[in-house]
């Protein structure tokens, strides 16, 4: 997982990536490829 300042470039690497915010954190997750994992804050 890598934590990162922009999550909106890491949701444009593939089509199945979804922002999805969860206890004040934001999250990048991608359920076909577990490779693009990333988190805010």
């Amino acid at each position: 997982m890598k934590i990162r300042n922009s999550l909106k470039s890491l949701k444009s690497r593939h089509r199945d990536c979804r922002v999805i915010r969860r206890r004040g954190r934001t999250y990048v997750i991608n359920k076909t490829n577990r490779r693009f994992k990333a988190r805010q804050g």
